[in-house]
């Protein structure tokens, strides 16, 4: 019972510890960090929303084809003639249960124009090499596709390595070049969407997107889902931006042909991160970014998706901050590092502080105290509730957002399986901004002292920014990649037959059955 008293006695003076004015301040400001996410996750909304009232308004009048153009006429074949050439790049690495209806959302774009498909991987012994061969083979004929194999990277990572060898194998005549992850699934009008907004502004350096998650119901899953939530505001303008994602960019060819504003240097000369090196150059150059409305795509994330490897993808995203081309873009990732690691600990503190509050005033109750002994306790439960509150509002806003992007997919890809928030477990997703939050430091933390990522199976080395040594080992790295759980290593590959046919067929078979998500 001494004991019990004790720890009561604790409790509450913890309780008034958190009502001093700097402990209130803490929870104010935990407060306004959810409300400017609310904000910030309402005009993406908006934006979004705008695009859909748009084809809407665009159907009402006959146009049947509004998830390819607002406009009808652009669909005439004296329009389409004229569209330019297009290369499409895919670095590839491992094979996963989602590839191949990424991949054939990719290859199955209603683009009128020229357009050529490049999947690029390391060597014919990566697995995705031999199910890229049997889905080229598949389309022999109507589509132009083929496989480079790139080899290994020397000083840069070998995403970026892809990236560069795919360029050089482009066609000549290509005057736009789209970089395409594995994990994108596009829409069927996405490439001429993209392609339309680079002719109508010749101005534009880079055209992004981004991703809308699709959480399998792990933990892991939705702590991904959260981390990627507060960027999206950013890729939600509907026109400029300073943000950039890796997974969807469209450029100028001639960009890379002639090393304009030093593009392929800047990406070859030890470049980790193609969107991070990219954005540097652009903001140093004063090159335009944009993020049409529509450029939103859906990303479902692997179904074994471990909590592990929930921590290596933040691994690596914290890491890329570590990397940089200019000292201005060295100042700008110290910048973001300490913002980030200040506000993620500044958003948790205040749960902390309510988990304590809500204890205390329960067990005030509990011993019947009067008043006028807790009235300590009773301040801290006017900044619980406040804190709920706000946290409420940010939920909405969160849920909205997503229901939005759900709604703006669907109507981009009228003949997939419709997605649906049914599967969404929003307990979770509270649960996942807390973890993602709290971790974020730590994880940032760590990979500024260690200045080396193991990134699908290979170890880079920073220095000074750069990649400066680049080690491989299939015994030391992972077997499966963070997000999508692919296969990183297979055996040496001869042209796809017999069984692995039947196993791809399997995938296939698999990828056309309802997901959680396709409800």
């Amino acid at each position: 019972m001494a004991a019990l008293d004790a720890i009561d006695s604790y409790l509450f003076s913890l309780s008034r510890a958190f009502c001093s004015p700097l402990a209130i301040f803490v929870q104010i400001q935990g407060c306004a960090i959810c409300l400017f996410l609310a904000l910030g996750w309402a005009l993406a909304a908006y934006v979004r929303n705008r695009e859909i009232n748009r084809m809407k308004s665009s159907m009402r009048r006959g146009n049947s084809f509004a998830f390819l153009c607002h406009d009808i006429n652009e669909l005439e074949h004296s329009r389409q003639v004229q569209l330019p050439r297009v290369s499409v790049v895919m670095p590839l690495k491992g094979f996963g249960e989602h590839n191949l209806h990424n991949w054939r959302s990719q290859i199955t774009s209603l683009y009128g124009g020229p357009l050529e498909f490049l999947f690029v991987v390391e060597s014919i012994e990566d697995p995705a090499y031999r199910a890229v061969s049997l889905l080229i083979s598949d389309f022999k004929g109507e589509v132009e596709a083929k496989i480079i194999i790139a080899g290994l990277s020397t000083t840069c990572s070998q995403k970026i390595h892809n990236q560069l060898i795919g360029v050089q194998n482009m066609h000549k005549d290509s005057k736009y070049v789209l970089f395409l992850d594995d994990d994108v699934r596009l829409h069927p009008g996405s490439i001429g969407a993209l392609t339309a907004e680079m002719e109508k502004n010749p101005e534009i350096f880079i055209q992004t997107g981004y991703p809308l998650d699709l959480p399998s119901g792990s933990l892991g899953s939705y702590c991904i889902y959260e981390y990627h939530m507060p960027c999206s505001m950013g890729f939600a303008t509907g026109g400029k931006t300073f943000f950039l994602w890796g997974g969807c960019m469209m450029m100028h060819a001639d960009d890379f042909r002639y090393d304009r504003y030093g593009v392929v240097s800047g990406l070859s000369d030890g470049g980790y991160s193609d969107d991070m090196t990219l954005a540097a150059i652009a903001g140093a150059h004063k090159q335009l970014i944009t993020s049409p409305p529509v450029a939103v795509f859906p990303h479902p994330l692997s179904s074994d998706l471990s909590f592990s490897r929930y921590w290596n993808y933040l691994r690596k995203q914290t890491f890329v901050l570590e990397s940089y081309v200019t000292k201005v873009n060295w100042i700008m990732n110290r910048a973001l590092f300490s913002s980030h690691c200040y506000l993620s600990w500044g958003f948790v503190a205040p749960y902390v502080m309510a988990l304590v509050h809500l204890t205390a005033a329960l067990r005030a109750y509990v011993k019947g105290y009067r008043f006028e002994e807790t009235s300590s306790t009773s301040t801290g439960l006017i900044l619980v509730t406040c804190l709920a509150v706000c946290t409420l509002t940010e939920l909405l806003s969160m849920w909205n957002l997503t229901r939005v992007e759900v709604h703006l997919c669907n109507m981009l890809s009228p003949e997939a399986p419709q997605l649906s928030l049914a599967s969404y477990n929003w307990l979770l997703v509270f649960i996942a901004m807390l973890v993602d939050n709290f971790l974020y430091t730590i994880c940032a933390v760590r990979s500024h002292y260690s200045q080396s990522i193991n990134w699908s199976g290979i170890r880079y080395h920073l220095k000074d920014g750069k990649i400066s040594k680049i080690d491989r080992n299939k015994a030391m790295g992972p077997k499966f990649t963070d997000l999508s759980g692919k296969k990183l290593y297979g055996k040496k590959a001869s042209p796809p037959k017999g069984s692995f046919v039947i196993s791809l067929a399997q995938s296939l078979a698999q990828w056309r059955q309802p997901k959680k998500y396709d409800v």
